[in-house]
């Protein structure tokens, strides 16, 4: 069920009613509500995956309790190790089965060995790769005497299968969101004000900036091969904008929704396209990824600890998981690589923590100074990205060699190319007026709040009706 879809509208409103209206006075009610939801929200793609996020629930759900009640060190940590091998166990077969056994036959053809195909007709499930870090966070987290297990199923199972934020993030963690199934929740009109505006922002960077910029994108990856190098560099800086609205925009959509129903998620994007360096970039993009991987593999394996070594050894690792955990093709990890190595100069020369602070103004001194920096970073980030959107890693060099040309096709610049730049530069503006606001529009009930609805409203409006409506891209993921 997409958050874009006429049928989203009639399960929110169904939910919405009967959460604030008939379990109003009742925390388990509500919380059954959510729950109900959460699996009706998750079966409408395919019913058969309940089975499997209810089994992953249910393996932590037991683990987490038998782990809390401590006893051996020995045997706590083969439960972890339990929920461990199972969890990422489920999401390596659905995910990467495939991916290894075309790699296996591939390897075997170059030494002149043909071997029978062994691939399997699996459906990826949506959001496994989402919910599965969640709920490895919730084992570790009680391993490590952070948090205590849960012991009401009807709220743990919640927990996992949040409907906002189940299918595409941001990846919550326990400490923050399970508490919040444990207490009382009050309609707060103040908070659900801001809620709506930032569901209103998402709507604008999913259906105005992401769908339309995806059409240019997609056809011009589509035949590469007839369209000049500017063509192709106007494409992937498209791309660049088109996944940042339609990733950006279901966050802020998953958020304002979660609001809406009295819980708060975290910030998942805070303008990551304003960033100086590559290391900034990586604190404002996909913040609850970047963060996990921080605190479960990064520090885990060693950290900054021991060196020079082994710091960039762990970087390196996470930058490549991280890609990988994207999709089971080379071309994430290849995407990953490539970040891996634009973030290591900076950890060499300890320029990683430089830019930490917000800018006032481009007109300062500092933004003026901090303009070529951005272009710097954001071209090193749109670079990969021609790796991220390639259907191959041949195709991203072919494409990058196309760009190197200097063959330049007439047809550049067409109406639909002007107003998709025109959308861009609404969606930067607006980008930059809430830079230092964490919580978006919380605070905008006049002013540029004002602005706000009259510029953004009208464009969701008219791409609403007369545009054609795509998946959100972090479902395959």
């Amino acid at each position: 069920m997409l958050f874009n879809s006429i049928e989203f509208y009639f399960f929110f409103i169904t939910v919405f009613g009967l959460y604030w209206f008939v379990f109003k006075r009742s925390l388990s009610g509500q919380n059954w509500v959510l729950l109900l939801a959460s699996y009706f929200f998750y079966g409408w793609w395919d019913w058969r995956f309940l089975f499997l996020i209810a089994f992953s629930s249910f393996v932590d759900f037991t683990v987490g309790k038998l782990i809390d009640k401590g006893g051996e060190e020995k045997k706590r940590k083969h439960l972890l190790w339990l929920s461990l091998t199972i969890n990422l166990g489920l999401l390596g077969f659905f995910k990467y089965y495939n991916f290894f056994a075309d790699s296996l036959q591939q390897a075997f053809q170059t030494l002149g060995i043909v071997l029978d195909d062994f691939t399997l007709d699996i459906i990826l499930p949506v959001g496994i790769s989402f919910y599965t870090f969640q709920t490895l966070s919730y084992t570790i987290d009680i391993y490590k005497g952070k948090i205590k297990a849960e012991r009401d199923p009807v709220k743990f199972f919640a927990f996992v299968s949040f409907f906002p934020q189940l299918v595409a993030g941001p990846i919550e963690r326990a400490s923050n969101l399970l508490p919040q199934f444990q207490k009382t929740r009050s309609f707060d009109e103040k908070q659900s004000f801001g809620a709506v505006q930032l569901i209103v922002w998402g709507f604008f960077k999913k259906i105005v900036i992401a769908d339309n910029c995806a059409l240019i994108v997609n056809e011009v990856f589509a035949g590469y091969h007839s369209f000049g190098s500017l063509e192709i560099i106007f494409a992937v800086i498209l791309f660049a904008f088109q996944i940042y609205g339609d990733f950006s925009g279901y966050s802020d959509i998953a958020i304002g929704v979660s609001r809406l129903f009295g819980i708060k998620l975290m910030v998942n994007f805070r303008t990551p396209y304003f960033s100086r360096d590559i290391a900034e970039f990586w604190r404002r993009w996909h913040i609850s990824l970047s963060t996990w991987f921080r605190d479960y593999l990064y520090i885990p394996l060693g950290g900054s600890r021991f060196g020079r070594f082994i710091s960039v050894r762990n970087t390196v690792i996470v930058f490549l998981v991280s890609g990988f955990w994207h999709g089971a093709n080379w071309t994430f990890v290849v995407w990953g690589a490539l970040h891996a190595l634009f973030f290591l100069p900076l950890l060499l020369t300890n320029r990683n923590r430089k830019n930490t602070h917000e800018l006032s103004a481009f007109w300062s001194k500092e933004g003026f100074l901090s303009i070529p920096k951005m272009l710097l970073t954001f071209g090193l980030v749109s670079l990969a990205w021609i790796f991220f959107r390639a259907d191959s890693v041949t195709q991203a060099l072919e494409i990058i060699k196309r760009i190197s040309s200097s063959e330049i096709t007439l047809g550049f610049l067409e109406f639909k190319h002007l107003i998709t730049i025109y959308l861009v530069v609404v969606l930067l503006f607006f980008d930059w007026l809430l830079k230092n606001d964490s919580i978006r529009f919380y605070k905008w009930t006049r002013g540029k709040g004002l602005l706000f609805l009259i510029i953004v409203i009208p464009h969701i409006v008219w791409f609403g009706v007369f545009g054609n409506p795509l998946e959100f891209i972090y479902f395959q993921f």
